[in-house]
């Protein structure tokens, strides 16, 4: 008897997405994307391609309204779903550029945030303990914890700080908008690291890296690289798509006028 094979992680079918408040001006213009189980796909793209519009529309953002095209996790149509109902099923997206939350402190944001993604209110000491071992994991400073969210921090903590929220959320598909801009060469490796570690505990997360350069590329080694030009995936390839890319630039993947 053969097995009926698992469907697809996540699956994008001729996904198209406007401005909320311009419903009528689409930025993506039909994507298709197909991510298992423990792939890495990244999307590289100049400024203005659509990138962070897809990360958001990814999300549920209600930024966006989805035109048309169908988005599916586990099989299931959530195209409809917002991002609460999307981040409780197990999609993560790690912000570009993360807000600050006064008064609200690092251990109090993942406890509640964990609480609502496993339906179950989470004690203060089973989520000290979770945060203890991937501050250990991490490598990073235990009283990290106890700051106000994303407030006074380098750009290099709010990063490491999404990785920790993305390790303690355990999600099975995480977004990564852009998670090296504004990174200097060794916060990018200290990042990466810890989004290899967070994958090494779970090797079956999929992982979507939105980025412009292909030096994240170096660390974490993407199955599939995808060009996005003028909201259209234009080509897909392997991890030396992105190295020509380095080399080339976006030029050659234009419309041309």
């Amino acid at each position: 008897m053969t097995e009926t094979a698992a469907p697809p992680l996540f699956e994008i079918t001729d996904l198209r997405a406007a401005p909320a408040e311009d419903p009528t001006h689409d930025i993506l213009h039909g994507i298709d994307l197909t991510v298992r189980a423990g792939e890495v796909h990244a999307i590289m793209g100049p400024n203005g391609s659509g990138k962070s519009t897809l990360a958001s529309t990814l999300m549920g953002s209600p930024e966006y309204t989805t035109t048309g095209g169908v988005v599916r996790f586990n099989g299931e149509d959530i195209t409809e779903w917002g991002p609460d109902v999307r981040g409780k099923a197990g999609i993560f997206l790690a912000f570009q550029y993360p807000q600050e939350v006064p008064g609200v402190s690092v251990r109090q944001f993942l406890r509640q945030a964990l609480s609502e993604r496993k339906g179950i209110e989470l004690s203060v000491l089973e989520i000290r303990l979770a945060i203890m071992e991937w501050m250990e994991r991490l490598d990073m400073d235990p009283a990290f914890a106890d700051r106000f969210l994303n407030e006074g921090f380098s750009g290099g903590e709010k990063k490491r700080n999404e990785v920790l929220q993305m390790a303690i959320l355990e999600p099975q598909l995480a977004i990564l908008d852009e998670t090296d801009s504004g990174l200097d060469i060794d916060a990018l490796r200290v990042v990466a690291s810890g989004v290899n570690e967070v994958r090494a505990d779970r090797p079956e997360l999929g992982v979507v890296v939105i980025t412009h350069y292909q030096r994240l590329l170096d660390h974490l080694t993407p199955d599939v690289v995808h060009v996005l030009v003028d909201g259209r995936i234009v080509t897909s390839g392997g991890p030396e798509l992105a190295v020509e890319l380095e080399r080339t630039g976006f030029d050659d993947w234009r419309p041309t006028p």
